[in-house]
Protein backbone atom coordinates (compact mmCIF):
# COMPACT_ATOMS: atom_id res chain seq x y z
CA UNK A 1 0.00 0.00 0.00
CA UNK A 2 1.18 3.76 -0.49
CA UNK A 3 0.42 6.12 2.26
CA UNK A 4 -2.28 8.11 1.55
CA UNK A 5 -1.79 10.99 3.30
CA UNK A 6 0.63 13.27 6.09
CA UNK A 7 1.29 11.38 8.69
CA UNK A 8 0.12 12.84 12.44
CA UNK A 9 2.93 14.06 13.89
CA UNK A 10 3.31 12.28 17.31
CA UNK A 11 3.88 14.49 20.95
CA UNK A 12 6.31 14.41 23.63
CA UNK A 13 5.17 11.02 25.06
CA UNK A 14 5.05 9.28 21.55
CA UNK A 15 1.08 8.22 21.84
CA UNK A 16 0.81 9.38 18.32
CA UNK A 17 -1.69 12.41 18.99
CA UNK A 18 -4.82 10.17 19.88
CA UNK A 19 -6.77 12.15 22.26
CA UNK A 20 -8.39 9.01 24.03
CA UNK A 21 -5.31 8.23 25.26
CA UNK A 22 -4.47 10.50 28.55
CA UNK A 23 -8.42 8.99 29.66
CA UNK A 24 -7.83 5.42 28.65
CA UNK A 25 -5.98 4.40 31.78
CA UNK A 26 -8.69 6.59 33.90
CA UNK A 27 -11.52 4.12 32.68
CA UNK A 28 -10.20 1.51 32.42
CA UNK A 29 -10.76 1.29 28.02
CA UNK A 30 -8.78 -1.16 25.94
CA UNK A 31 -5.83 -0.01 24.46
CA UNK A 32 -5.16 -0.33 21.01
CA UNK A 33 -1.91 0.63 18.40
CA UNK A 34 -3.38 1.58 14.91
CA UNK A 35 0.09 0.60 12.27
CA UNK A 36 -1.67 1.14 8.94
CA UNK A 37 -0.20 2.75 6.01
CA UNK A 38 -3.12 4.43 4.30
CA UNK A 39 -3.78 7.63 6.44
CA UNK A 40 -7.14 7.44 5.63
CA UNK A 41 -8.19 4.02 6.47
CA UNK A 42 -6.22 4.33 9.75
CA UNK A 43 -8.29 7.55 10.52
CA UNK A 44 -11.11 5.70 9.50
CA UNK A 45 -10.66 2.70 11.71
CA UNK A 46 -9.35 5.23 14.65
CA UNK A 47 -13.17 6.71 14.28
CA UNK A 48 -14.66 3.37 14.18
CA UNK A 49 -13.18 2.05 17.57
CA UNK A 50 -13.35 5.63 19.29
CA UNK A 51 -17.32 4.51 19.18
CA UNK A 52 -16.77 1.88 21.29
CA UNK A 53 -17.48 2.39 25.15
CA UNK A 54 -14.26 0.52 26.27
CA UNK A 55 -11.77 1.10 23.63
CA UNK A 56 -9.14 3.59 23.34
CA UNK A 57 -6.94 3.62 19.92
CA UNK A 58 -3.46 5.37 21.97
CA UNK A 59 -1.52 5.21 19.00
CA UNK A 60 -0.95 5.29 15.56
CA UNK A 61 1.82 4.86 12.92
CA UNK A 62 2.06 4.73 8.78
CA UNK A 63 5.30 2.15 9.04
CA UNK A 64 6.25 -0.98 10.02
CA UNK A 65 9.60 -0.02 11.25
CA UNK A 66 7.59 2.31 13.66
CA UNK A 67 5.14 -0.11 15.65
CA UNK A 68 7.89 -1.40 18.50
CA UNK A 69 8.75 1.63 19.08
CA UNK A 70 5.14 3.53 19.18
CA UNK A 71 4.06 -0.07 21.37
CA UNK A 72 6.96 0.81 23.72
CA UNK A 73 5.86 4.29 24.58
CA UNK A 74 1.71 4.02 24.14
CA UNK A 75 2.15 0.69 25.91
CA UNK A 76 -1.23 -0.44 24.23
CA UNK A 77 -2.91 -3.84 24.89
CA UNK A 78 -3.79 -4.85 21.52
CA UNK A 79 -2.00 -3.74 18.22
CA UNK A 80 -3.63 -3.51 14.89
CA UNK A 81 -1.29 -4.25 12.46
CA UNK A 82 -1.60 -3.82 8.39
CA UNK A 83 0.57 -6.33 6.48
CA UNK A 84 2.15 -4.11 3.55
CA UNK A 85 3.88 -1.55 5.13
CA UNK A 86 7.16 0.10 4.30
CA UNK A 87 9.83 0.21 6.63
CA UNK A 88 8.88 -4.14 7.66
CA UNK A 89 5.63 -5.94 6.64
CA UNK A 90 3.12 -6.48 9.36
CA UNK A 91 4.37 -9.83 9.75
CA UNK A 92 7.86 -8.87 10.51
CA UNK A 93 6.30 -6.02 12.80
CA UNK A 94 4.08 -8.62 15.03
CA UNK A 95 7.05 -11.07 15.35
CA UNK A 96 9.20 -7.76 16.82
CA UNK A 97 6.61 -6.80 18.88
CA UNK A 98 5.84 -9.93 20.60
CA UNK A 99 9.59 -10.48 21.46
CA UNK A 100 9.83 -6.89 22.55
CA UNK A 101 6.24 -7.21 24.30
CA UNK A 102 5.25 -10.45 24.87
CA UNK A 103 1.53 -8.97 26.68
CA UNK A 104 0.40 -7.03 23.76
CA UNK A 105 -1.75 -8.77 21.65
CA UNK A 106 -1.33 -8.72 17.97
CA UNK A 107 -4.44 -8.96 15.55
CA UNK A 108 -3.38 -8.81 11.63
CA UNK A 109 -5.85 -6.50 9.72
CA UNK A 110 -5.14 -7.28 6.09
CA UNK A 111 -6.91 -7.05 2.88
CA UNK A 112 -4.67 -10.28 1.94
CA UNK A 113 -6.57 -13.46 2.82
CA UNK A 114 -3.92 -15.64 2.07
CA UNK A 115 -3.47 -18.93 4.03
CA UNK A 116 0.48 -18.62 4.33
CA UNK A 117 0.58 -14.96 5.82
CA UNK A 118 -2.34 -16.31 8.43
CA UNK A 119 0.20 -19.42 9.09
CA UNK A 120 3.20 -16.91 9.63
CA UNK A 121 1.23 -14.47 11.62
CA UNK A 122 0.26 -17.55 14.33
CA UNK A 123 3.98 -19.08 14.20
CA UNK A 124 4.95 -15.20 15.44
CA UNK A 125 2.35 -15.18 18.06
CA UNK A 126 -0.41 -13.35 16.58
CA UNK A 127 -3.57 -13.34 18.54
CA UNK A 128 -5.80 -13.00 15.17
CA UNK A 129 -5.67 -12.73 11.79
CA UNK A 130 -8.99 -10.82 10.69
CA UNK A 131 -10.05 -9.54 6.84
CA UNK A 132 -10.52 -5.54 6.34
CA UNK A 133 -13.70 -6.36 5.15
CA UNK A 134 -15.20 -7.60 8.17
CA UNK A 135 -17.85 -5.44 10.04
CA UNK A 136 -16.85 -2.79 12.66
CA UNK A 137 -18.50 -4.57 15.30
CA UNK A 138 -16.72 -8.13 14.20
CA UNK A 139 -12.86 -5.76 14.64
CA UNK A 140 -14.39 -4.76 17.85
CA UNK A 141 -15.39 -8.04 19.18
CA UNK A 142 -12.07 -9.24 17.75
CA UNK A 143 -10.24 -6.60 19.93
CA UNK A 144 -12.38 -7.72 23.05
CA UNK A 145 -11.20 -11.59 22.39
CA UNK A 146 -7.78 -10.85 21.77
CA UNK A 147 -7.36 -9.02 25.60
CA UNK A 148 -8.94 -12.12 26.90
CA UNK A 149 -7.02 -14.61 25.39
CA UNK A 150 -8.55 -16.36 22.48
CA UNK A 151 -7.31 -16.17 19.32
CA UNK A 152 -9.73 -15.16 16.44
CA UNK A 153 -9.50 -16.29 12.76
CA UNK A 154 -11.80 -16.71 10.20
CA UNK A 155 -12.96 -20.49 9.87
CA UNK A 156 -12.51 -20.77 6.10
CA UNK A 157 -8.87 -18.68 6.01
CA UNK A 158 -8.28 -21.62 8.57
CA UNK A 159 -9.00 -24.40 6.61
CA UNK A 160 -7.49 -22.70 3.78
CA UNK A 161 -4.29 -22.57 5.60
CA UNK A 162 -4.36 -26.12 6.92
CA UNK A 163 -5.14 -27.67 3.42
CA UNK A 164 -2.03 -25.17 1.86
CA UNK A 165 0.66 -26.87 4.11
CA UNK A 166 3.93 -25.11 5.65
CA UNK A 167 5.82 -23.16 3.08
CA UNK A 168 8.42 -25.29 1.69
CA UNK A 169 10.96 -22.78 0.63
CA UNK A 170 13.61 -22.00 3.54
CA UNK A 171 14.53 -18.59 4.82
CA UNK A 172 17.37 -18.20 2.09
CA UNK A 173 15.31 -19.26 -0.51
CA UNK A 174 12.58 -16.81 0.20
CA UNK A 175 15.40 -14.20 0.66
CA UNK A 176 16.44 -14.94 -3.21
CA UNK A 177 13.00 -15.25 -4.43
CA UNK A 178 11.88 -11.80 -2.81
CA UNK A 179 15.18 -10.63 -4.61
CA UNK A 180 14.60 -11.89 -7.83
CA UNK A 181 10.80 -9.59 -8.08
CA UNK A 182 13.20 -6.60 -8.37
CA UNK A 183 16.53 -8.03 -9.70
CA UNK A 184 16.67 -8.95 -13.28
CA UNK A 185 19.70 -11.14 -14.18
CA UNK A 186 21.20 -13.66 -11.79
CA UNK A 187 24.16 -11.50 -11.96
CA UNK A 188 22.26 -8.70 -11.06
CA UNK A 189 20.85 -11.04 -8.31
CA UNK A 190 23.82 -12.36 -7.45
CA UNK A 191 25.55 -8.92 -6.38
CA UNK A 192 22.74 -7.69 -4.70
CA UNK A 193 22.74 -10.64 -1.79
CA UNK A 194 26.21 -11.25 -1.85
CA UNK A 195 26.19 -14.55 -3.70
CA UNK A 196 27.84 -16.51 -6.44
CA UNK A 197 26.09 -16.95 -9.39
CA UNK A 198 26.12 -20.75 -8.89
CA UNK A 199 24.70 -20.35 -5.58
CA UNK A 200 21.60 -18.13 -6.96
CA UNK A 201 20.94 -20.44 -10.19
CA UNK A 202 21.43 -23.68 -7.83
CA UNK A 203 18.55 -21.41 -5.32
CA UNK A 204 16.19 -20.84 -8.16
CA UNK A 205 16.63 -24.08 -9.38
CA UNK A 206 15.51 -25.82 -5.93
CA UNK A 207 12.72 -23.18 -5.83
CA UNK A 208 11.33 -23.85 -8.99
CA UNK A 209 11.34 -27.37 -7.81
CA UNK A 210 9.72 -27.09 -4.62
CA UNK A 211 6.76 -24.81 -6.26
CA UNK A 212 6.68 -26.91 -9.39
CA UNK A 213 6.95 -24.10 -11.31
CA UNK A 214 8.66 -23.83 -14.86
CA UNK A 215 10.28 -20.38 -14.35
CA UNK A 216 11.12 -17.94 -11.78
CA UNK A 217 8.72 -15.60 -13.05
CA UNK A 218 6.04 -18.40 -12.02
CA UNK A 219 7.93 -19.97 -9.13
CA UNK A 220 7.21 -15.69 -7.45
CA UNK A 221 3.33 -16.00 -8.27
CA UNK A 222 3.09 -19.36 -6.94
CA UNK A 223 5.03 -18.27 -3.63
CA UNK A 224 2.82 -14.59 -3.82
CA UNK A 225 -0.83 -16.69 -3.72
CA UNK A 226 0.01 -18.34 -1.34
CA UNK A 227 1.58 -15.87 1.23
CA UNK A 228 4.69 -18.01 1.16
CA UNK A 229 6.91 -14.82 0.05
Amino acid sequence: MSAAGPERAAPPDGQAGRPGADAAQERGAIRVLLAEDQALVRGALASLLGLERNIAVVAEVGRGDEVVAAAAASRPDVALLDIEMPGMTGLDAAAALHAALPDCRVVILTTFGRPGYLRRAMEDGAAGFMLKDAPASELAAAIRRAVAGERIVDPGLAAAALSAGENPLTAREREVLAAARTEGTVAELAAALHLSHGTVRNHLSTIMGKLGAGSRIEAIRVAEERGWL
